[in-house]
């Protein structure tokens, strides 16, 4: 039923990272229930792939069943969008604008599929996924027969770049189907207009010509900051709302001098130094040097300890 041996570095933006002992992808539920069933009589680690655009894979690779959930498809009821976990973000942005659907024109450009966007909270320009998630669909395989289970909004805990699919009580045991999402009517070409935009900022703000996998860090939380720099005019400048108040880690990585500093086959970016490309084969300790690099260096000029947006595996 199982692949064996499945070279990660492939379902990874990154470009890095082993192999996968087992391997199982699939759109159909009662295929998956069957793998987690398996992977659980054979004492197997499992670990839920989505779009690989937030993921650090380890070169050793994973020792496990590596599972794709590939659910596809939206359908609109109305204001509502049902949309399978492993459509593309791309494909759902714009779907929702040519429909005339508003809010999600934020996530112009944002990779990756819905499953993980959900799980990791996604958002950037002061929106996120939680703003329009109305229910999701998941299978629970923490008990011995794997069930469907349907949470609410509120049941999600959504947090910063954070909810219980992530880090919470249903991480690493519920896999991800299908998202609801509750959208306000809008003008199709306004809102396409917004979503070009984004688009746009992104291709000329990040350095998306390398293999890269986002932000690495997330912001910072303008409350956390030590008191000293709150009110030191040049960070209260560079103050942004990501939904709250943030200082960008961009800018703090800056101001620590780590912009094109490298470690192997990778590299601070010049373009946007929150983001570590792999510039010529890099391996997963390269971006790991540099992470701790980063960390090291932020918290000594800033008092400041960056917290990882990427999943390590």
């Amino acid at each position: 039923m199982f692949q064996k041996n499945i070279p990660l570095k492939k379902y990874s933006n990154y470009r890095i990272g082993g192999n996968a002992t087992h391997f199982f992808e699939s759109g159909d539920l009662e295929s998956v229930i069957q793998a987690v069933a398996k992977a659980d009589a054979e004492k197997l680690p499992v670990f839920i792939l989505g779009g690989g655009t937030n993921l650090l894979i380890n070169d050793a690779g994973y020792a496990g069943l590596v599972l794709k959930p590939k659910f596809l498809g939206i359908k609109r009821e109305g204001d509502f969008l049902r949309v399978g976990s492993g459509t593309s973000m791309e494909e759902l942005v714009h779907y929702a604008a040519e429909n005339g659907l508003a809010g999600l024109e934020w996530a112009g450009g944002l990779p990756g599929e819905v499953g993980g966007a959900v799980r990791g909270n996604a958002g950037a320009f002061g929106g996120e996924i939680k703003d329009s998630i109305h229910e999701v669909f998941t299978l629970d395989f923490s008990h011995p027969v794997s069930k469907m289970t349907c949470h609410t909004n509120k049941d999600c805990n959504f947090g910063y770049r954070d909810s219980a699919f992530k880090s919470g009580t249903k991480a690493g045991r519920e896999v991800i189907l299908e998202a609801v999402f509750k959208l306000n009517p809008g003008n199709k070409y306004d809102l396409q207009k917004v979503v070009d935009e984004k688009i746009t900022w992104r291709k000329t703000r990040q350095p998306l010509d390398y293999p890269n996998i986002g932000s690495i860090f997330k912001n910072v939380d303008f409350k956390t900051v030590p008191k000293q720099w709150q009110t030191n005019p040049e960070f209260l400048s560079k103050l942004k709302t990501d939904p709250f108040p943030v200082i960008p880690t961009a800018y703090l990585i800056d101001q620590a001098g780590l912009k094109g500093v490298s470690s192997g086959g990778a590299i601070i970016s010049q373009k946007h130094p929150n983001f570590i490309v792999n510039s010529l084969h890099a391996s997963s300790d390269d971006v790991k040097n540099l992470i701790n690099l980063v960390k090291s260096e932020v918290k000594a000029k800033f008092g400041i300890t960056l917290e990882e947006e990427v999943i390590f595996v």
